[in-house]
């Protein structure tokens, strides 16, 4: 029987030196504005084994060179920046990419999940079958319990503390022990004793051989005294690099004396603010001089994320080599948590459910009879009209927002390499297919019912696939429109396209009283197809004529081929009209998918 005294041991993580020389990077903030240098030719050495701080008053470009060493950020950079191991030497950028991490300041992370389904899934996406679930459960346990976690296993992301959830985004990341961690700003929010507690974690796996680096704006003494290494920057130069504790003299040597008992971190950005006077650039010449103010650091024995498990008495100890999963293995993960999602997301089941059984029974309540009744055929062929633009409406709009509520998470768990976008852009569509089907399923089964539209089988199947094809569509142009503008104006622009699609529809205005040039262009409106296929299903395949109530004299428009004659519908165009909402629906996905990569390398 097995029994767990800790975990599985985890190979040693190779050890990481980062390098930058000659560092400069200027941007363009405007199209009228000039190019403005935020770094100027800064050098140094990020080393493993040490907690390093990035510092400095807020514009002195931190965030910038944090996203230049991770590569979240690119643009117009001069100089060289070297990734160096003592097993494999220097590194390309596509090696050391797959090898770090980067935790950003704001938590990015799933609310609907718990923090034990968290850390499952991460585990299952990132280790593969290279360890059992029993030793994933394990592996995951002892990180929550070193993270001091454990009491929040079963808490939901959202209802987490400011402090559990930089721990989780930590947590996350050490699950496939990387040997480079950035982290920016990674104190913010936290009150004091979360902060002590999240440097004091960062400084421990530090010295397992990590090469740790953050960005902070003005750390308390106690905590500036947890850093191995201080990179300080002011106006986009770096005015000093070393130890904390040779900071004071390092200020004493250009003349700048650190009050007794004062913080040496809050004296350092006070000099950079220049509240004793312009000392910068002499601080910048000093910094770049010979002398090294870098202190030797004090590694531990490797003892990364690891452990044992016992074999009834004889203890053995066994060492697994970490393969990540196939892309097919982590779709399988990515569809199951898509479908997670979708059961705990009310809004996006069990509200809409609400809402479509809703709104049927009221069309089914206003239009009653209309299907079958041959004076009502002009109200029938609203009710057509109005069930194609609801769907149109109810599934375009929220897909806007779709993909920008999930865009930092996404971008998160794709930048650290969780997954490629292919894997979970493909996941997330398959995810909804259950939604594509039932959402028009209610519709048809009640309003079409209520409406007394024609009851054969084949009918009632091929109104409820027009619904579904149209949901598709329609979904479609709401996600690419959500990952070509941000909500507000994706909002605006998608109502506005859907009104002009009504418009080229071809039954507000017959399409025979089009110009030419009206004409050619309602060939692009996929609500024109949609509504000739409901129209198609409703009155074509040879409907025999629709009754004539008693007290009324005349139904112009009884004779479904008349009604087919005035839409010119003469023709069979069923499937035809389908084939096309389909490849709107696949063009649509296609750029999409484009689009959203674009928006991810730019967010």
């Amino acid at each position: 029987m097995y029994q767990r005294s800790v975990l599985i041991n985890l190979p040693k993580a190779q050890s990481i030196n980062i390098e930058f020389h000659n560092l400069t990077y200027e941007v363009k903030p405007g199209i009228w504005q000039s190019k403005k240098l935020l770094l100027k030719g800064i050098s140094g050495c990020f080393k493993s084994g040490e907690l390093t701080a990035i510092m400095g008053p807020s514009g002195a470009g931190k965030s910038t060179l944090l996203n230049l060493l991770t590569g979240f950020q690119s643009g117009n950079i001069k100089g060289t920046i070297d990734y160096t191991s003592d097993e494999a030497g220097k590194q390309g950028w596509s090696v050391y990419k797959k090898a770090a991490c980067y935790i950003q300041q704001d938590d990015r992370l799933a609310s609907l999940f718990t923090t034990l389904e968290t850390m499952t899934i991460a585990a299952n996406l990132k280790l593969g079958s290279c360890l059992s679930k029993k030793a994933k459960e394990m592996l995951v346990d002892d990180i929550l319990e070193t993270l001091d976690l454990t009491k929040a296993k079963d808490t939901r992301c959202n209802k987490l503390s400011g402090g559990q959830k930089k721990r989780l985004s930590i947590a996350l990341e050490l699950i496939d022990n990387p040997p480079v961690m950035f982290l920016d700003e990674p104190t913010t929010g936290l009150d004091s004793s979360s902060t002590l507690q999240c440097v004091a974690m960062l400084h421990s796996l530090a010295k397992d051989g990590r090469t740790i680096v953050c960005t902070i704006h003005q750390p308390s003494a106690a905590i500036y005294e947890m850093f191995d290494h201080v990179y300080l920057l002011a106006d986009g130069r770096c005015v000093y690099q070393g130890a904390p504790m040779n900071t004071i003299s390092f200020f004493s040597n250009v003349g700048l004396q650190c009050p007794k008992y004062h913080n040496p971190a809050d004296f350092m950005i006070e000099v950079v603010n220049k509240e004793y006077g312009n000392f910068n650039e002499q601080l910048a010449i000093a910094a770049a001089g010979p002398r090294s103010w870098r202190s030797a650091p004090a590694l531990k024995p490797s003892v990364y994320v690891s452990g044992i498990i016992n074999r009834s008495a004889n203890d053995k100890k066994a060492t697994v080599l970490i393969s990540p999963p196939s892309e097919f293995e982590r779709f399988w993960i990515l569809l199951k948590r898509c479908n997670m999602q979708l059961y705990r997301d009310w809004s996006m089941v069990y509200l809409k459910f609400a809402i479509n059984f809703s709104v049927a029974i009221l069309l089914g309540l206003v239009f009653k009879d209309a299907g079958s009744d041959g004076s009502k055929t002009m109200n029938n062929l609203g009710y057509l009209t109005i069930t194609a633009v609801y769907y149109v409406y109810t599934y375009t709009l929220p897909a806007i927002l779709k993909y920008p509520s999930e865009l930092p998470v996404l971008k998160k768990e794709k930048f650290n390499n969780w997954y490629h976008l292919r894997t979970y852009y493909i996941a997330f569509l398959i995810a909804n297919i259950p939604i594509y089907i039932l959402d028009p399923a209610v519709n048809t089964s009640i309003a079409y019912l209520m409406t007394n539209q024609p009851l054969d089988w084949y009918r009632f199947l091929m109104f409820g696939l027009t619904g579904m094809v149209i949901i598709l569509v329609a979904e479609s142009i709401g996600l690419l429109l959500g990952t070509m503008f941000n909500p507000i104006n994706g909002t605006f622009i998608g109502s506005i396209i859907t009104c002009a699609m009504l418009l080229f529809a071809g039954f507000l205005v017959l399409l025979r009283h089009m110009s030419f040039v009206m004409y050619s262009i309602s060939y692009l409106s996929y609500l024109r197809y949609s509504l000739e296929a409901l129209v198609q299903v409703v009155y074509g395949f040879n409907r025999e004529k629709l009754p004539c109530p008693d007290n009324i004299i005349y139904c112009h428009y009884r004779m479904p081929s008349m009604i087919l004659n005035e839409f010119n519908l003469t023709e069979d165009r069923f499937w035809f009209d389908i084939c096309i909402l389909l490849s709107y629906f696949v063009i649509f996905r296609f750029i999409g998918y484009f689009t959203l990569k674009r928006k991810l390398s730019r967010a």
